[in-house]
């Protein structure tokens, strides 16, 4: 390998400090990619580097407006998806017959105009046990547009603010530098640090048609936050999937949380699983001042005494303590199950769960909980 030209060099550390993890080996890569291009060319080196030093697709909108910045040239265009695989939309006859509160309208030539909704809209509102695989597969996508904002809590540390409380370091240090005069006062304020979150998913056989969903939305909850984030699945034994969940690819964190729970779509133990998470993770600090969310549909084969009791302790321990049913949406629910009705009083909030808009709403409840 010959002598690399040094802006070549230069471009990887630009790309680092961009937020990019060029390593040393993609760094080598890129360069011997190079050797075999024609450098004049931008397009050539443009895909020279984007193939050796991405390594997510989030990177791309980074990279190129790193490549613009440091060679001074424009990315070339990325060629566009072939028109059979763009999404097609849901034409949704809503001046039918059939729908009596439907909108229509009608033009100077008497013909009716109808509403159209795109799939999109009318997926978040489909309930996740009824979907077909297609729609399953667009779901995902719609998941991984969600972006969720973790709760805030106070620190124990402050931070300078514009106003709160007096300074006194700061200011005298002001006051030195200004010849002894207090020219200006200095504040300090409480820092806010992200409010720990706890998903607990009831992943029994009455709530399988709704477990792959709920997992896909615990993904995307952890990625958002994974230091202040912690996943368990509920059944006949309590197990923990944040570290499988923390990974990037949404599929491989799937397929790690799959093996990891050895009673899936088994029976269902709520108040004794709470017991033990209760016992092992939440009274010694993983559920204090937590906002803990269980999702489940309140079938419990146990003792309902035990699962009100452990719910009574944590409602002591956390801060907001949610339950998510996704039987709670349908027209004419009432928690008469054995497992809501002895929840009920130890809960701050009743949600619904059975859709994408639900389960964006609770992405709401938790950020102001």
């Amino acid at each position: 390998m010959g002598e690399p030209i040094p802006g070549l060099v230069g471009f990887p550390v630009a790309l680092r400090a961009a937020g990019l993890p060029c390593d040393a080996h993609r760094v080598q890569a890129f360069l011997a990619a190079t050797e075999a291009l024609d450098l004049a060319d931008p397009g050539q080196l443009y895909w020279a580097g984007r193939v050796t030093l991405c390594a997510d697709p989030d990177d791309l909108p980074r990279y190129d407006e790193a490549f613009a910045a440091w060679f001074a040239t424009t990315p070339p265009r990325r060629t566009s998806r072939p028109a059979q695989q763009r999404r097609q939309s849901v034409l949704a006859a809503l001046t039918s017959p059939t729908q009596p509160d439907a909108i229509s309208a009608a033009d100077p030539s008497g013909e009716e105009m109808r509403v159209a909704a795109s799939d999109s809209e009318v997926l978040r509102r489909r309930d996740l046990g009824e979907l077909t695989a297609a729609e399953r597969a667009h779901l995902r996508e719609l998941f991984a547009l969600l972006r969720p904002v973790p709760p805030q809590r106070s620190s124990l540390r402050r931070r300078r603010a514009r106003r709160g409380g007096l300074d006194p370091a700061r200011t005298m240090r002001a006051m030195l530098a200004g010849g002894g005069e207090p020219v200006r006062l200095s504040y300090r304020d409480r820092s806010r640090r992200p409010r720990r979150v706890v998903l607990l998913i009831d992943v029994s056989g009455s709530m399988t048609p709704y477990a792959d969903s709920l997992l896909r939305f615990a993904h995307v909850v952890v990625r958002s936050a994974p230091a202040s984030t912690e996943v368990f699945t509920l059944g006949t034994r309590l197990t923990r999937v944040s570290r499988q969940l923390r990974q990037r690819d949404a599929e491989r964190a799937m397929l790690g949380a799959a093996h990891a729970v050895a009673d899936f779509a088994g029976g269902t133990r709520l108040g004794e699983t709470l017991r033990v998470f209760l016992d092992r993770w939440g009274q010694r600090g993983l559920a204090r001042q937590a906002v803990v969310v269980v999702f489940s549909d309140g079938w419990e084969r146990g003792d309902t005494a035990l699962l009100g009791e452990q719910l009574a302790r944590m409602r002591r321990l956390a801060r907001s303590v949610l339950w998510v049913n996704p039987h709670a949406g349908r027209a004419g629910y009432a928690p008469v199950q054995s497992g809501i009705a002895a929840a009920l009083p130890h809960l701050d909030r009743l949600l619904a769960g059975h859709s994408l808009a639900t389960l964006e709403r609770l992405l709401l409840e938790i950020r102001d909980a």
